[in-house]
């Protein structure tokens, strides 16, 4: 096997580990369907809400999107990679002011 082969494929062993553990589970452990980012080009109809210093509240399309996506896959985002643009302690109250039942997500788990 050539050292590029090697390479290769310790290259795509090292994402899928990391792609498993930091994006596939979600808060508590609980899995997370998506990947970052899909669940992030999910999330896009709530962009107006989320940009620091906004006052714009949810819209529906952006409700329903966070209920569609679900609570691990929210947390996952607000615990994932920075997200330019994007406050994470208004991103982390979308669930509340869109009526979603999910436990709040919290920074760092």
């Amino acid at each position: 096997m050539s050292k590029n082969m090697m390479t290769s494929r310790t290259l795509v062993m090292l994402i899928l580990v990391i792609t498993y553990s930091i994006v596939v589970k979600g808060s508590n452990g609980h899995p997370c369907s998506s990947t970052f980012f899909s669940a992030l080009i999910q999330l896009i109809p709530c962009r107006a809400s989320v940009v620091p210093f906004s006052s714009v509240p949810p819209s529906e399309a952006c409700c329903a999107s966070i209920k569609a996506l679900g609570q691990p896959c929210l947390c996952v985002l607000i615990n994932g990679p920075p997200i330019s643009g994007v406050d994470r302690s208004m991103a982390v109250q979308l669930p509340d002011k869109c009526t979603a039942n999910f436990e709040q997500c919290e920074f760092g788990k």
